[in-house]
């Protein structure tokens, strides 16, 4: 299932999402090691940043809802991690956020001089140059941030879209134009919450959250679906890929690539070793290629 994606050579088709395993380069390697074919690290941001007051995240079993807050040590400030990364033997994704397209650009122009192979821009967090909106839910301040990053790094650009975008085609489009490489879609779908009834309060220390897991997957499919319709360029469908058969069935939808999150807590770190083998096996027992079936889904029957 060897595959190349913007240039890299891939060993499959599947990558870790953000913010699942961190930024340190042994746990990274592992996860390579465990049948991931692209580690994408912890999202990287202007600021040191604590993120939110525990607790972040509750298991509902069916997926997970969490509002850990994006925390971060500040893009520069993680020299010790970026030394040992310089000497991975595994592709990368560096992930990073931003208040502001000043801050995006900033922090993109330093990601980029530290050489991963590709930069994914989580288009999702705040932005408070527009009170609290979020960069990717308007098509022009979509395509203002990607256009001002795309300028100043020299690696692949991954934009990553939200769920919440009245119109995610559109969305994909605008980033497609500034210049995106590729789509990642999606981030996780929300806010949601969760009361506890006997203490009648919300159980999350930030009360909302963002909900991921293989109850958001329907979303998913349908986003990467509409997305497919609009863009040129790949996409990583991303969002409650638990099995093999999930993976396919992203891969019907349009996707390239397979993103892979909360599966690690439900079936292990080497949950990508494993989805890669049940994908292998459901082509074999159907007698075709991952190239036979991508975007099969969008075929008039």
């Amino acid at each position: 299932m060897k595959t190349e994606f913007l240039g890299i050579p891939l060993k499959n088709r599947t990558v870790l999402a953000s913010g699942i395993l961190g930024n340190s380069k042994d746990i990274l390697e592992r996860v390579y090691h465990s049948g991931c074919a692209l580690v994408t690290m912890k999202s990287i941001g202007p600021a040191p940043r604590d993120g939110h007051k525990n607790p972040t995240v509750l298991d509902l079993g069916h997926g997970m809802i969490n509002a850990v807050g994006l925390p971060s040590p500040g893009y520069d400030r993680m020299e010790g991690e970026w030394d040992e990364l310089a000497r991975r033997n595994f592709p990368l994704c560096a992930s990073i956020y931003g208040g502001s397209v000043a801050e995006y650009a900033r922090v993109a122009e330093f990601v980029s001089q530290k050489k991963p192979d590709v930069i994914e821009i989580n288009i999702s967090c705040p932005n408070s140059e527009k009170h609290g909106m979020i960069f990717g839910v308007h098509t022009d301040s979509a395509f203002e941030v990607v256009s001002a990053v795309k300028q100043v790094i020299n690696v692949p650009l991954i934009a990553k879209l939200t769920p919440q975008a009245p119109d995610i085609a559109s969305i994909a489009c605008a980033c497609e134009d500034a210049g995106a490489d590729a789509i990642c879609a999606i981030n996780t779908v929300g806010p949601g919450m969760v009361i506890d009834i006997e203490s009648r309060q919300p159980v999350l220390a930030f009360k909302k959250g963002g909900l991921s897991g293989p109850m958001i997957k329907p979303v998913a499919v349908r986003c990467v679906y509409d997305i497919f319709k609009a863009v040129r360029i790949p996409i990583i469908g991303l969002g409650g890929i638990t099995t093999g058969e999930d993976a396919i069935e992203m891969i019907m939808a349009g996707a390239s690539l397979t993103g892979i999150g909360s599966a690690v807590r439900y079936r292990g770190i080497d949950v990508f070793d494993k989805v890669t083998r049940e994908m292998n096996d459901w082509l074999e027992s159907h007698n075709c290629s991952i190239e036979d079936i991508k975007g099969a889904a969008h075929q008039e029957t």
